[in-house]
C-alpha cells in the first residue's frame, strides 16, 4: 500500500474517531461502512466502530467489532468496559464480568473496572463480591461515591449496613 493511501485510510479514521468524540455515532458508522477492510487500523476501527453502536444503544451489534478490538488488544481495559456494558445489556452477566475480571488483571489500579464489576456482581447477587470490588473502587477514587445513592445496579445493596455505610463514609473501610 502506498503512503498516500494509507495517510488516506489514517485520516478517514481519524475523521470516524473525531465524529465520535463529537457524540455523532451515526456519522462515525457512516465512515467505517464505507470500508471493509482497515489495513494496519484494524484495532482502532473496530473499538471506534463498536463503541459508535454502543451509543447507540445497538449492543448486539456492537459486541462483533469490540470482540474483534479484544482480541487484538487483551489488555485494552478501554475495551473490556465498553463490552463488559453491551454484555450486560444483552443479558450476558456471566460474560460481562468475565470481561472486566481479566481486564482488571492487568489493570488492578483503575477504579471504573472495579466499579462496573462490584455493579455487575451486586446484579448476579454475589453481594460480597459486590461490596469488595466497591470498596476498592472508592478507595481509587472516592468521587465514585457520588453515584451510589442513584446507581440502580445496587438495589440488592441497599440496606445492607455495610453499603449504607459506604453512602456516609468519606473514606472505605476494608
Amino acid at each position: 500500500m502506498s503512503r498516500s493511501i494509507g495517510d488516506r485510510i489514517r485520516k478517514k479514521l481519524h475523521e470516524a474517531e473525531g465524529y465520535l468524540d463529537l457524540d455523532l455515532p451515526r456519522h462515525s458508522l457512516r465512515i467505517l461502512e464505507s470500508r471493509t477492510d482497515w489495513p494496519g487500523l484494524q484495532f482502532e476501527a473496530c473499538l471506534i466502530k463498536g463503541e459508535a453502536l454502543r451509543r447507540l444503544n445497538r449492543f448486539r451489534e456492537a459486541i462483533g467489532p469490540l470482540e474483534t478490538a479484544a482480541s487484538l488488544r487483551p489488555s485494552d481495559s478501554g475495551v473490556a468496559l465498553a463490552l463488559g456494558w453491551c454484555y450486560k445489556r444483552t443479558n450476558r452477566l456471566a460474560q460481562a464480568i468475565d470481561s472486566l475480571e481479566a481486564a482488571r488483571k492487568n489493570h488492578p489500579d483503575n477504579p471504573l473496572l472495579h466499579y462496573n464489576l462490584a455493579c455487575y456482581w451486586s446484579l448476579a447477587g454475589n453481594l460480597g463480591r459486590a461490596m469488595d470490588e466497591l470498596r476498592s473502587a472508592l478507595e481509587l477514587e472516592p468521587d465514585l461515591r457520588n453515584r451510589l445513592a442513584d446507581e440502580p445496579d445496587f438495589h440488592q445493596l441497599r440496606g445492607n449496613p455495610d453499603f449504607d455505610r459506604l453512602l456516609m463514609d468519606p473514606a472505605p473501610r476494608k
